[in-house]
C-alpha cells in the first residue's frame, strides 16, 4: 500500500489523506504571505510648500486592490462542497490539479474557453474512471468545477460540443476552421486570434483538449497537431511536452488503481477468512455443548 501513497499529477511523488488536506488548508488560511491578493499602490503628489524656517511636502497616497481567493480558500470550499472521503489514489491528484486550476484562474491573463474546459474533463474522467460510485464521481466533480467559482454544467455542455464536432472532422476539416463557418469554427478562430495578440493564457489543460479533438477525429498523422497549433498561434513545443506529463500521469494512474485493486481483493480475502474461522468456532463450540448436554 505504500505504493499508493506516492502519487501526485506535477511530480507524482506526494500523497495526502484528506484529513491532511483539512489541516494543511487550515495552516494555509492562516499564512498571510501565500497567495495573497495583489495589491497596486499609486502616490499622487498633491502640494509643496516652503519657508525660510521648515519645509513641508504633503502627498496623497491611494491603494487599490484586487480581491482574489487563496488556494486555501478554494480547498475548503472543495472540502465544504463535498464532505465525503475520497480514496488517497484519487484525492492526492485531485488536490494537485485543484491548486494547479486555481492558479490558472486568477491569472491576470485567465479567460475560459470550451477547449480548456474539454481537456479538464478529459483528465478528470480518466482519473475517476473505476471510481466506487458513478453518483460520488459527478458529486466531486461538481464540488471541484463550484470550488473555482466556475459553471460546472458548461464545462459539460461545452465539453459534448466539442467533441461531437471532432468526430465529424478528419485530418484536413481539423485544421481548416479558419475557412469554415459554425460554432465551434468560431470558438477556434477566437482562440487564434487571442493567441496571435497574446492575450491567450495557454495551459496544460488546453494542450489535452486539443489532444482530444485530434482523438475523436482520428486524426492520426504526427504532422496535423504540428499544423492545429501553427493555426492556432499555440507553440507546440509546449504543447509536446504537456502531453507527455499528461501521458505519465495516466500510465502512473493505471498502475495504482491496479496495486489499489489488489489490496482490496486482498483485505475482502481476509476478511472471508477471518469470518469463516469465526464461524467454524462457533459451530464446534455449538457442537461440543450439545455433547455436553447429552452426557
Amino acid at each position: 500500500m505504500a505504493s499508493l501513497t506516492s502519487l501526485s499529477f506535477s511530480a507524482i511523488s506526494q500523497c495526502s489523506e484528506r484529513r491532511a488536506v483539512v489541516s494543511s488548508s487550515r495552516n494555509l488560511a492562516s499564512n498571510s504571505e501565500l497567495f495573497r491578493c495583489r495589491t497596486s499602490f499609486s502616490c499622487q503628489f498633491v502640494g509643496f510648500r516652503a519657508s525660510n524656517s521648515t519645509s513641508r511636502m504633503v502627498i496623497n497616497c491611494m491603494s487599490s486592490t484586487t480581491d482574489s481567493p487563496t488556494v486555501a480558500d478554494t480547498k475548503l470550499n472543495f472540502l465544504k462542497s463535498y464532505k465525503r472521503p475520497i480514496p488517497s489514489v484519487y484525492n492526492s491528484v485531485l488536490q494537485e490539479l485543484l491548486v494547479q486550476q486555481h492558479l490558472i484562474k486568477y491569472k491576470k491573463s485567465y479567460s475560459y474557453d470550451p477547449i480548456f474546459a474539454l481537456g479538464f474533463v478529459t483528465v478528470y474522467d480518466q482519473l475517476m474512471d473505476g471510481y466506487p460510485s458513478d453518483e460520488d464521481r459527478e458529486a466531486i466533480f461538481q464540488a471541484y468545477i463550484k470550488a473555482l467559482n466556475e459553471d460546472p454544467e458548461k464545462y459539460r455542455a461545452d465539453s459534448q460540443k466539442l467533441e461531437e464536432w471532432a468526430r465529424a472532422q478528419n485530418s484536413s476539416s481539423l485544421v481548416e476552421f479558419s475557412s469554415k463557418e459554425g460554432e465551434v469554427e468560431e470558438i477556434l478562430k477566437d482562440i487564434s486570434e487571442r493567441a496571435a495578440n497574446g492575450n491567450f493564457s495557454y495551459s496544460r489543460f488546453f494542450a489535452v483538449g486539443l489532444f482530444r479533438l485530434l482523438e475523436l477525429s482520428n486524426a492520426t498523422e504526427p504532422t496535423i497537431l504540428e499544423k492545429l497549433c501553427t493555426a492556432l498561434n499555440i507553440n507546440k513545443r509546449s504543447v509536446d511536452r504537456d502531453l507527455d506529463v499528461y501521458r505519465n500521469l495516466l500510465s502512473k494512474l493505471v498502475q495504482a488503481k491496479e496495486l489499489l485493486k489488489e489490496y482490496v481483493a486482498r483485505e475482502k480475502k481476509k476478511r472471508e477468512e477471518r469470518t469463516g474461522s469465526t464461524a467454524n468456532e462457533a459451530v464446534t463450540k455449538c457442537l461440543g455443548d450439545y455433547q455436553y448436554a447429552r452426557q
